[in-house]
């Protein structure tokens, strides 16, 4: 705790509130002198510190291996030995993002790659006169002349509606202005940029369909809330460990032990991912296990099916609007 000592003014700095204590009865702030010493900011850090790792590991082992008891400690009123919910998934959500956004994709260096060895090849066949046309790899489409063409002179069961035309022009744009490569590059930047906003949009829905099947006296949107932030927590969290073991293994090459632990890892980190969700739900909702197992399938399905199509239609607006 601070051993700062006491302010002789008792007015509080923060709210002006008269303070007689140590702390002010309005705001809460200490009332302490507000300038210290290089000693007591270390000192003070490494408590605050030492705190938060407590609380965070203690967070993070209850997150992966026991499934629902952070929602259940947070609802019954233990909330200070934890992590809070929203700021649990925040942290993750922001380490998970930025660490996948220092590493470069392997489909995007090879393809990079690919187009550099193209470029070699040109270069040479220049320099020893041979006269090939070798051009880059673009995705060949119907030109946007054609498909004026036919829209204004064609059969009314070749043309496009105004969605379709919309779509396709789209399509052409970016087609024309960029190679394979570039497309891939961008639309995995794009899409790793943005994919937090899609999990944000997508757990206000999971917590309404977990308050569509369950009783609605005992169980508030809320606490169906706190479920779903946890268990997203959960699945990001996974995800990024699965990440960085794929990348410490990367390191000592493509030998077949090195292979097969990743491997190894990978499969029952995935299998855990799957499984999580049903004791999650059964240890949360405490209902008999044949019905917690019923509710737990059409849950997870529709919420499987919800996020795909979240996906598909995420992907395609990605796609759309590169530039």
């Amino acid at each position: 705790m601070s051993k700062s000592e006491i302010r002789k003014d008792k007015t509080c700095l923060n709210c002006r509130h008269v303070v007689e204590q140590k702390f002010c009865p309005n705001c809460g702030q200490e009332n302490t002198d507000s300038r210290k010493t290089f000693h007591h900011l270390f000192v003070h850090f490494f408590e605050d510190l030492t705190h938060y790792e407590n609380a965070f590991w203690k967070t993070i082992k209850n997150l992966l291996f026991k499934p629902s008891t952070l929602t259940k400690e947070y609802l019954s009123g233990k909330r200070l030995s934890y992590l809070a919910p929203v700021r649990l998934y925040i942290f993750i959500s922001f380490v998970t993002f930025l660490l996948i956004s220092f590493f470069p994709n392997h489909v995007t260096e090879n393809l990079v790659k690919g187009e550099k060895e193209i470029s070699t090849k040109i270069f040479q066949n220049n320099k020893s006169g041979e006269n090939k046309t070798i051009v880059k790899d673009h995705i060949r489409l119907t030109p946007m002349k054609e498909i004026d063409s036919i829209q204004k002179y064609g059969k009314e069961k070749e043309k496009l509606s105004e969605f379709q035309y919309w779509i396709y022009e789209k399509v052409v744009h970016v087609t024309e202005e960029n190679t394979t490569a570039e497309i891939i590059e961008k639309f995995i930047s794009s899409f790793v940029h943005n994919i937090p906003k899609i999990l944000f949009i997508v757990m206000p829905f999971f917590a309404f369909f977990l308050w569509l099947f369950h009783n609605k006296k005992r169980w508030y949107y809320f606490d169906h809330g706190i479920f779903t932030l946890h268990y997203f927590s959960f699945l990001l969290l996974l995800f990024l460990l699965l990440f960085i073991v794929n990348k410490f293994f990367g390191l000592f090459g493509d030998s077949g032990p090195i292979i097969f632990i990743a491997n190894t890892f990978n499969l029952v980190g995935i299998i855990w991912m799957c499984y999580y969700f049903f004791p999650a739900h059964h240890r949360f909702y405490e209902g008999s296990r044949k019905v917690s197992l019923i509710k737990s399938v059409a849950l997870f399905f529709i919420n499987f099916f919800f996020i795909l199509f979240l996906l598909v239609f995420y992907i395609l607006y990605t796609f759309i609007n590169l530039h």
